[in-house]
């Protein structure tokens, strides 16, 4: 049979095409067919944008960012907070893209003109006749990886979904009265005393049985989920492993010692005398040919008698700094002089006189006095120094070409890292109780979202194969497979004992210090002058909390103050509870006139960007904006 199909494989392929091609036309092919099924994780004005769609945003994002910061710490580029911002960008890029087409904003190729105007870098492309350089054009426009009409068609897209926004900010309007009674209510200040009832006070008084313990672990069994966790081993590519795989040969060593000799001893030094005509660069033409013929002169009078160059130094040169000295400048490198200056220096032989020299500061007659040439170390000196420095050259070329090694090796033998380690000798290194999530004071690959996001995998946790390599800083690559897998489970109490009678004390010692904080309130508002414990009266403002938490300022400048004093009472989780007595509002300082403007503006700014935030999320409901990737938690927030 198989035989038969081979003679006939042109018949066959007919065959199979006859009875393929039909079945798309009558059912059709799904758009998911060529994408590969990218899951959908937003969607603008009924048009998807898929995982795909946003994992190459956000590596062209990074990759912008890295190109302007290179010191930027890559795993911050990588967290899941990073990338969804990326995602909310993507979604509003498009939806304000939607919202232009659908006001029908667009651009004149005047208004365009203008805009390519006004950009320096093109504006500088400009010849003297006012036309442009269009072969400049085309390389600028090509530096961006577009052509001259591209660009444009994006400048015009960007100014008409600039208008978008623009008119909203554009309109925002503050007066001065309603800038002032508003900077006045933010910028109050109030006096303020406080008593603190602390929850560590009151954790003698909290009686724990193995009853209430119990009780606590079931209506509180969330609080003690152990995370998934995995054992994991992994294999880092970077240029010290491609180094360390690098064996220099004698020739070339020897060859780069005598190319670089030069810099790698040192730089030679010159010790000159010059005397000095000076004149401003911006002087009179005549007053500067003046100093250049008085220079001349020195020159000839010097050409018959060099002997006499200190004599004539201290009797005329005009260089207060060197004239006492005989013109001397002692020893300089490159580098130290003017450029004319040193040129001239640098081309001299010790003993020689120079012609007259122009600069900035005047006219120069330059005697070189003493040259300083650095001993030359033996090639065996440098050979630390040699080794290193190509190494580090030859890894850096060497690179690309073991990183598709690297790459394709943890793909083609996915069962194990031990082909790759073995193949590019790299150490096998091993960690455990691994989280999705970069543990505190992580370092290396784990301390990279994207590669825990790798490691995470249903292929990886299910099939222990490798993942594939991922990038986690510049010229690194690592890659790693799961060996042991721990679902998230509920720890049981014997294992969280000690953690569930933690919590349970501080919950009731917190209680505590709110039942005690409550009386004292109670009893205070009815008798105020009965108030003991009070701190001494402190002058609290949004911007001035004076280490007050911030509960106790927000309620203190919440609090009514119709009847003065005004009491609050103020709950501080996990911390226990305050009393605040308010007794007076203090009058804010005046401002001057140029201090009230700029108040004025940053408040029309304010209200500009709250206008305009009001316009966008109006847009988002008019155009049906959707985001269906889960929002992570914000770093710093606490799990309880």
């Amino acid at each position: 049979m198989l035989e038969s199909i081979r003679k006939h494989t042109k018949w066959v392929m007919g065959l199979l095409f006859l009875l393929i091609i039909p079945s798309f036309i009558l059912v059709g092919i799904d758009r998911n067919y060529f994408s590969g099924g990218s899951p959908v994780v937003a969607r603008v004005d009924g048009h998807d944008i898929t995982q795909t769609d946003w994992d190459n945003a956000h590596r062209m994002e990074s990759d912008r960012i890295r190109a302007q910061s290179p010191g930027v710490d890559a795993k911050l580029l990588d967290t899941p907070q990073a990338r969804y911002a990326t995602l909310e960008r993507l979604v509003r890029d498009r939806l304000l893209q939607v919202a232009a087409q659908k006001m029908h904003l667009l651009t004149s190729d005047a208004r365009l003109a203008r805009e390519l105007q006004g950009i320096p870098q093109i504006a500088a492309l400009k010849r003297p006749d006012g036309s442009l350089d269009a072969e400049a054009y085309r390389a600028l426009a090509g530096s961006q990886g577009l052509t001259p009409e591209g660009l444009e068609a994006r400048i015009r897209n960007d100014i008409s979904v600039n208008q978008v926004m623009g008119s909203v900010m554009a309109s925002a309007f503050a007066g001065s009265a309603e800038a002032k009674l508003a900077l006045d209510a933010i910028l109050q200040r109030r006096e303020i005393q406080v008593a603190r009832f602390n929850a560590s006070a009151f954790v003698s008084k909290v009686a724990v049985t193995e009853a209430d313990l119990e009780a606590y672990y079931k209506a509180n069994q969330p609080k003690f989920q152990q995370a998934e966790q995995a054992s994991v081993e992994y294999v880092v590519l970077d240029l010290d492993a491609v180094k360390a795989g690098i064996t220099l040969n004698e020739d070339d060593l020897r060859t780069y010692y005598k190319e670089n000799l030069s810099r790698l001893a040192g730089k030679e030094e010159r010790r000159a005398s010059h005397i000095l005509i000076a004149v401003a660069k911006d002087a009179p033409a005549a007053e500067r040919e003046k100093a250049k013929a008085r220079a001349e002169a020195l020159l000839t009078e010097l050409r018959k008698a060099p002997g006499r160059f200190a004599e004539l130094a201290k009797k005329d040169s005009q260089d207060p700094g060197s004239a006492a000295a005989g013109g001397d400048l002692g020893f300089f490198g490159h580098g130290a002089m003017v450029k004319p200056f040193e040129d001239a220096a640098f081309a001299l032989k010790k003993g020689e006189i120079s012609n007259v020299v122009e600069t900035d500061f005047g006219y120069h007659i330059i005697m070189l006095t003493d040259i300083k040439t650095p001993r030359q170390p033996s090639f065996e000196e440098l050979r630390p120094t040699l080794e290193a420095e190509l190494k580090q050259q030859q890894a850096q070329r060497k690179f690309a070409e073991v990183a598709e090694t690297f790459s394709n090796a943890v793909y083609e033998q996915a069962d194990s890292l031990q082909p790759v380690a073995d193949k590019l000798k790299l150490k096998i290194h091993t960690a455990s109780d691994v989280t999705r999530n970069p543990a505190a004071g992580a370092k290396g690959p784990l301390a990279s979202a994207r590669f825990l996001e790798a490691l995470f995998q249903p292929d990886s946790l299910q099939n222990k194969r490798n993942t594939e390599a991922v990038e986690i800083a510049p010229n690194t690559l690592v890659a790693g497979r799961v060996t042991a897998y721990q679902p998230a489970m509920t720890l049981p109490l014997d294992k969280a004992r000690d953690q569930v009678r933690a919590l349970y004390v501080a919950d009731k010692s917190a209680e505590l210090a709110r039942q005690e904080g409550q009386a004292r309130l109670a009893a205070w508002q009815a008798a105020p002058d009965s108030a003991t414990g009070l701190s001494a009266p402190v002058i609290v403002s949004r911007d001035r909390m004076q280490d007050q938490p911030r509960a106790v300022v927000d309620s203190a400048l919440h609090a009514p103050v119709d009847k003065l004093p005004s009491w609050v009472g103020v709950d501080l989780p996990g911390q226990g509870y305050a009393v605040v007595k308010v007794n007076r509002i203090v009058p804010r300082d005046a401002v001057d006139d140029a201090m009230a403007r700029m108040e004025r503006q940053q408040y029309q700014q304010a209200w500009g960007s709250a206008e305009a935030q009001a316009y966008y999320e109006l847009l988002k409901q008019r155009f049906k904006v959707q985001i269906k990737a889960p929002r992570p938690a914000a770093q710093g927030d606490v799990q309880n």
